[in-house]
């Protein structure tokens, strides 16, 4: 009896995390640059006296789909998009961390930042944008200012990296870090898309059947919950010496 509470109970707590996941990712699905979150569960045996008979679901890190989403031309000098793979730097408060959204901004203070305010790194570290300049952004990173007097000049170059994917872990914050905590190196091969914004790569279509599914089977665990009372019920009338 108490194995079927044990996987059912297991079965719904692991159900109601990737509910968690799904949700996240259909929240997310217009959010520029957002990578899908991917969810797995593997068995891990109950500790306790008696036999290792009773297992639970644990949920364990699958990391992200590293698929690019669609692009979005906006026209905007400020804009910015990887083509094809990579990422753009940005100087978090632990560190250095990787993003695909390229919707930056300059500060008050010329600071160029991007998501959630977060400034942008370049080779050099943050890069700075003077006063009253237009800015443009080169296919390898390279920005450039152009005043209202006088000729264009070089103002930093976005460090632009590449990690295989399976060497980042995707943080609360939805941005990406190296699993060593150490910078990433350049990559002169990442190309840029300048006037564009990166779309999620979120399926909504298949969220959405994910969802439906994944209640479905919640649904399934919670009857194998009652099955388990209304037996346990029985049982003790059976033993019941009024029987």
């Amino acid at each position: 009896m108490d194995r079927l509470i044990y996987t059912a109970a297991a079965g719904a707590r692991a159900l109601m995390q990737r509910q968690d996941g799904i949700a996240n990712n259909l929240a997310n699905a217009g959010t520029p640059g957002f990578r899908a979150d991917q969810v797995a569960f593997r068995a891990v045996p109950v500790q306790g006296d008696g036999l290792p008979t009773r297992v639970s679901s644990v949920e364990v890190t699958a990391g992200f789909d590293d698929t690019p989403g669609a692009l979005d031309r906006t026209g905007r000098p400020l804009d910015a998009a990887i083509a094809g793979h990579g990422y753009f730097a940005v100087q978090s408060t632990d560190g250095e961390a990787y993003t695909r959204a390229g919707g930056f901004e300059v500060q008050p203070d010329g600071t160029l930042t991007g998501v959630a305010g977060l400034p942008v790194l370049g080779d050099g570290g943050p890069i700075t944008i003077p006063a009253g300049t237009q800015v443009s952004i080169a296919a390898d990173g390279t920005i450039t200012a152009q005043g209202a007097t006088g000729g264009p000049q070089n103002v930093g170059k976005l460090k632009l990296v590449n990690p295989p994917a399976s060497e980042l872990r995707k943080g609360a914050d939805g941005l990406l870090r190296t699993e060593n905590g150490d910078p990433a190196a350049s990559d002169a091969d990442v190309r840029v898309q300048g006037g564009a914004l990166e779309g999620s790569n979120v399926k909504v279509v298949d969220a959405m059947v994910q969802m439906i599914d994944a209640a479905r089977q919640f649904d399934t665990q919670m009857k194998l919950l009652q099955t388990a009372e209304q037996n346990d019920q029985r049982a003790a009338q059976l033993l019941s010496p009024n029987h």
